[in-house]
């Protein structure tokens, strides 16, 4: 599938909280490591109860985007490491300042 950078917007095949079954949707990468891992946060309809949250919109966009109709949410506390081919495809990538904001919650997350 390529290079992914952190703020890269891809479609990737993930599991999330506990469930069996693994699902398409989209999530921007925070990390790539060289072993072929990739630390991803998913993006959702809907904000996290139970973390933080980043809104997404189509104009939080550098390149590409996703089929929004409405805002988004890239949910920092749930950080997933798949494989580089878990992914589907790569639908863009997200402005610096984005990028800047879920990094910052990421790490501020990963210190509770």
């Amino acid at each position: 599938m390529g290079q992914f950078s952190p703020g890269d917007v891809i479609l990737a095949s993930l599991r999330l909280g506990g469930a069996e079954t693994k699902k398409t949707r989209p999530a921007v990468v925070i990390t790539a490591s060289s072993d072929g891992s990739l630390v991803v946060c998913p993006i959702s309809s809907r904000a996290s109860p139970d973390g933080s949250s980043v809104p997404l919109s189509l104009d939080d966009f550098a390149r590409g985007g996703l089929d929004m109709f409405e805002e988004s949410y890239i949910l920092t506390a749930h950080r997933i490491v798949i494989r580089r081919n878990a992914v589907i495809a790569k639908k863009g990538k997200v402005t610096d300042e984005v990028s800047a904001a879920v990094a910052s919650l990421v790490r501020h997350s990963g210190r509770r």
